[in-house]
C-alpha cells in the first residue's frame, strides 16, 4: 500500500511519530513524499528536496526468528539495486558501495536510512530520478544525466515490489545467499576504502569481503584485517 504526501518534513520522521503515538501500522505500508522540507541522510545529513526524485519510507517488524536486523540495509540495497538495474543499460557501472549507498559510475545515485521505534524499523531511500544534489566532496548523479526519464510513481510500485520480495528471501534464506549475491554487484575486493567514525578519525584500507553476519573487512596495510561494523565509507 503506497500513501502519497504533497507536502512533508520528512517521510521517515512521519512514520517513527506514528509508531510512536501506538498506531498499528501494517508492515510494507510505503509513504511516499512529492516534497520533503525536512528530509535527511546517515549521520544527520540534510537529504536533497528534488521534485521528481523518490523520496519515501516503509517498515518492517523484525521478529527473533529474523537475521538481524542490522543487515536490512544490506537486503533493502540489493532490492533498490535489482529494481535498478531493470532501468539502467549494462555498462553504466551500478554498484553498491557498503553500507547503504547505491552508485552509478562511482557517484551517489540513492541511499538508504534505518531508523528503529517501537520494535518496528523504518526504511527511508532517496532516489535521485531527475535531480541530484551538489554536495561537497561528494559525487552525485541522477538517472536523467544519463538520458533516462523515469517517472516516480512509474519507480515507487516497482520498488516496493521489489522490496517485498527481497523481504521474503531474507527471512527464508537467511544471509549466506544476501551477501553472496551482494557481493557480486558491490565494489570488488581490493578497492581501496577509507572509513570515517564520525568522530574525525579515518581508517584506510582495502575491501576485503564481508563477515557472516554482514560487517565490512577492511584489510589494513600491515596485512591485519578489521571488521567494521558502522561508518561513513568513501571509495578512494
Amino acid at each position: 500500500m503506497i500513501h502519497i504526501a504533497a507536502q512533508t518534513g520528512s517521510t521517515n520522521a512521519d512514520l517513527l511519530d506514528r509508531l510512536k503515538h501506538g498506531e498499528a501500522i501494517e508492515e510494507g505500508t510505503w509513504l511516499v513524499a512529492d516534497r520533503q522540507t525536512a528530509g535527511r541522510g546517515r549521520q544527520g545529513r540534510k537529504w536533497f528536496d528534488g521534485f521528481g526524485n523518490f523520496m519515501g519510507s516503509t517498515l518492517l517488524r523484525p521478529t527473533p526468528l529474523d537475521p538481524p536486523p542490522h543487515t536490512l540495509a544490506l537486503m533493502i540495497g540489493m532490492a533498490l539495486y535489482d529494481a535498478m538495474a531493470s532501468l539502467i543499460p549494462e555498462g553504466h557501472g551500478l554498484q553498491l558501495k557498503w553500507p547503504n549507498d547505491l552508485l552509478l559510475n562511482e557517484a551517489k545515485l540513492a541511499g538508504i536510512l534505518l531508523e528503529s521505534q517501537s520494535g518496528a524499523v523504518v526504511i527511508g531511500i532517496g532516489v535521485n530520478l531527475r535531480q541530484a544534489p551538489k554536495i561537497e566532496n561528494r559525487e552525485t548523479v541522477a538517472l536523467s544525466d544519463i538520458g533516462l526519464i523515469v517517472e516516480r510513481d512509474e519507480f515507487a510500485p516497482m520498488l516496493a515490489r521489489g522490496v517485498r520480495d527481497e523481504v521474503v528471501r531474507w527471512r527464508q534464506f537467511g544471509l549466506e545467499p544476501l551477501i553472496r549475491r551482494w557481493l557480486k554487484v558491490a565494489h570488488p575486493e581490493g578497492t581501496a576504502l577509507s572509513v570515517h567514525d564520525g568522530s574525525g578519525d579515518v581508517l584506510s584500507g582495502v575491501f576485503a569481503g564481508l563477515t557472516e553476519t554482514g560487517s565490512l573487512q577492511l584489510r589494513l596495510e600491515d596485512g591485519s584485517t578489521r571488521a567494521i561494523h558502522a561508518g561513513d565509507i568513501s571509495l578512494d
